[in-house]
C-alpha cells in the first residue's frame, strides 16, 4: 500500500462523520466482527437460557476444583502426625518431595493420552474419563490404612495425576469452547479460580478431622477426593458438546443447532450465531491432526503455531514458577521456617490462606476483560517478586533470633499478601489463557504440552523447594525474587493481549509480524443505528 492510499485508509471515519447514517462514533480494542456483534446483540445475563449454559459449563468449573483439591489434599496432609507416623514421613526432604511428585510424575506420563482422548470422543468425554480415573486413585490411596503400603500410596497418587492432567485440560477446553463469545473471558476466568474450591474443601476437610483419632483424621479427605469427579462422571452426559467439536467432527447440524439454542437464544438469525458459523466455515479444518490421534504436526507446522504452542507453554510453567508451588504444597514447611509448628495451627493457617486467596482471585477474574490479560499478568510477577523480597527479610530475622514474634507474624503477612497478588492476576488467568492462544485444531494436544509444562514446572516444586527449605530454609526465597522479575519481562515482551475477540479472530494477531503489538491496537468506528459499523480507523 502507497503512503497516499495508507492516508485515505487510515481517514475513513472522517470522511462519513458528518453523514446521517451515523449514530456513534467508538473506539475499541479487539475485533471489529466481535465487537459490532456485541453492539448489536448484547447477550441478556437474566435469562433461562444464559442460566442453564452456566450450569452445563459448571461441570467444566469442577474439573478445577478437583484439581484443586487432589493438588492441596497432600501437603495439607504432611501437618498430620499421624499421616506422617502412619508411613515413617516427614513434611520435608526426600520422603514428601517423591510422594508428592508421583502426582506430577502421573501428570507427565498422560501427555500422550491427553489430546487423543479430547478430541477422538469430545471433550466431554475427555472430562469423563478423567474423572473415574481420579476415583480409582482416591481409592487406591483410601485403602492404604488396610495395607500401610507406601508403594500404593504412591501408585494412587500416579494415578491422581494421571486423570487430572486429562480433565484439566478437558474442562477449560470445555468452558471456552462452549461459553457465549460475550462471556468466554469472564467465564473461564472464573473456571479456575474454582481450583480454590477444592483447595478451601481439601484444608476444611484435613483441619476438621486432624482432631479426630486414629487414621481416620487423614483417610476422610483422601476419600471426599471421589465427590467432584462423582458428579461429573454422572452430570456430563446431560450438558451440551462443544459447538466447535461437533462442527469440525462433520455434525454441522447438531453444531448448529448448539449455537442456535445456546448461544442465539433460539434464534437462527443471530447476529452471534452468524458470526460463529462464518468463522468455523473459514478457519476451523474438517481433515485437521486433532483427527489423528498421532499427528502433533498442527503444533509446529509455522511461524504462527510455533509462536502458539511456545506462549502456552512459557505461561503454563512460568505461573508455576513464581513460588506458590511451595506455598501451595509445602506451606507447613514454609510455616516451620517462620516459627509455626503445631499441626492444628498449621492446618488453621492453611485453611485460612486457601479462603483469603479465593476471595481475590474471584475478584481478579471479574476484571479479565476490562482491564485485560496482559496488565494482569504483569502485575501479579512484578508484585510477587516485591512480596519475596519481604518473605525474605521477614524469615531471615526470625531465623536470626527464634524469640523474634514480630519477624515470624511478618513471615505470615507476607505469605497472605503473596496469595492476594498472584490469585487476583495469574489464578484467573490459568484456565483462560492457555486455551485461548491456541486454534482448534491444535488445542487439545496443545493443552496436553500445557499439562506437561504445568506438570515439569511441579516437579521442580516438589524435588527441589522441600529439599531447599530443609537445607537451606529462608535463603531458599531469593531465588523466587529474581525469577519472577525474569518472568515479568519475558511476559511483557512476548506474550499478546487476546481479549474482546472471538477464538478464532485471535488467528490475525499470531500470523503479525508482532503478535504483541497487533493484539494492542485500537480502532475508532462509526457506528450506524443498529450496531452496524460503517467505518474504522486503526489508531
Amino acid at each position: 500500500m502507497s503512503a497516499f492510499e495508507d492516508k485515505a485508509a487510515t481517514s475513513a471515519v472522517e470522511k462519513i462523520i458528518d453523514s446521517s447514517d451515523v449514530a456513534e462514533v467508538k473506539v475499541v480494542r479487539g475485533s471489529e466482527a466481535y465487537n459490532e456483534a456485541l453492539i448489536k446483540e448484547r447477550p441478556p445475563f437474566w435469562n433461562i437460557h444464559t442460566w442453564k449454559l452456566i450450569g452445563c459449563i459448571l461441570l467444566g468449573c469442577f474439573c478445577q476444583t478437583m484439581n484443586g483439591f487432589d493438588g492441596s489434599v497432600f501437603g495439607g496432609l504432611t501437618a498430620n502426625k499421624t499421616f506422617l507416623n502412619f508411613f515413617h514421613g516427614t513434611a520435608d526432604g526426600e520422603w514428601a518431595a517423591i510422594n508428592s511428585a508421583m502426582y506430577q510424575i502421573g501428570g507427565v506420563c498422560a501427555l500422550p493420552f491427553v489430546g487423543p482422548a479430547i478430541d477422538t470422543w469430545g471433550r466431554r468425554y475427555g472430562m469423563h474419563i478423567g474423572a473415574w480415573l481420579i476415583i480409582i486413585g482416591a481409592i487406591i490411596n483410601g485403602t492404604t490404612e488396610l495395607t500401610g503400603n507406601v508403594g500404593q500410596l504412591k501408585g494412587g497418587r500416579f494415578l491422581l495425576g494421571f486423570g487430572v492432567s486429562i480433565v484439566s485440560a478437558a474442562g477449560p477446553i470445555y468452558v471456552v469452547e462452549t461459553a457465549h463469545p460475550a462471556w468466554r473471558g469472564l467465564l473461564t476466568a472464573y473456571c479456575n479460580t474454582f481450583w480454590f474450591t477444592g483447595s478451601i474443601l481439601a484444608s476444611g476437610a484435613i483441619r476438621g478431622a486432624i482432631t479426630l483419632s486414629g487414621n481416620i483424621s487423614w483417610t476422610i479427605p483422601i476419600y471426599l477426593q471421589m465427590v467432584f469427579p462423582g458428579l461429573i462422571a454422572i452430570f456430563t452426559w446431560f450438558i451440551p458438546e462443544s459447538p466447535r467439536w461437533l462442527y469440525v467432527n462433520n455434525k454441522r447440524e447438531k453444531a448448529v443447532q448448539v449455537l442456535n439454542e445456546w448461544h442465539g437464544y433460539g434464534h437462527a438469525d443471530s447476529a452471534w450465531v452468524k458470526l460463529e458459523l462464518e468463522e468455523y466455515e473459514a478457519f476451523l479444518n474438517m481433515d485437521g491432526a486433532d483427527k489423528r490421534w498421532w499427528d502433533y504436526r498442527a503444533l509446529f507446522r509455522n511461524r504462527a503455531s510455533i509462536y502458539r504452542i511456545t506462549v502456552n507453554c512459557l505461561f503454563s510453567i512460568f505461573a508455576q514458577w513464581a513460588g506458590n508451588g511451595v506455598l501451595s504444597y509445602f506451606l507447613p514447611a514454609v510455616l516451620s521456617t517462620a516459627g509455626y509448628t503445631e499441626s492444628i495451627d498449621q492446618a488453621n493457617i492453611n485453611l485460612g490462606y486457601a479462603c483469603f486467596q479465593f476471595v481475590f482471585a474471584l475478584t481478579g477474574a471479574a476484571f479479565v476483560d476490562r482491564i485485560g490479560r496482559r496488565p494482569l499478568m504483569l502485575f501479579s510477577m512484578c508484585g510477587t517478586s516485591l512480596v519475596w523480597v519481604g518473605m525474605t527479610i521477614a524469615t531471615s530475622q526470625f531465623a536470626a533470633d527464634k524469640t523474634n514474634d514480630a519477624a515470624a507474624r511478618a513471615s505470615i503477612a507476607m505469605i497472605f499478601i503473596f496469595g492476594a497478588v498472584y490469585s487476583f492476576g495469574l489464578t484467573p488467568l490459568q484456565a483462560l489463557y492457555p486455551v485461548e492462544v491456541l486454534s482448534f485444531e491444535m488445542r487439545a494436544k496443545g493443552m496436553a504440552f500445557s499439562s506437561l509444562a504445568v506438570n515439569a514446572g511441579g516437579l521442580l516444586n516438589q524435588f527441589a523447594w522441600p529439599i531447599s527449605l530443609a537445607k537451606i530454609g529462608w535463603h531458599t526465597y531469593i531465588i523466587f525474587i529474581i525469577w519472577n522479575a525474569v518472568m515479568a519481562t519475558i511476559f511483557y515482551f512476548f506474550m499478546p493481549e487476546t481479549k474482546n475477540r472471538t477464538l478464532e479472530e485471535l488467528d490475525s494477531i499470531f500470523e503479525s509480524p508482532n503478535p504483541v503489538k497487533t493484539s494492542l491496537k485500537a480502532h475508532k468506528v462509526a457506528l450506524a443505528n443498529d450496531g452496524t459499523i460503517l467505518a474504522s480507523d486503526e489508531i
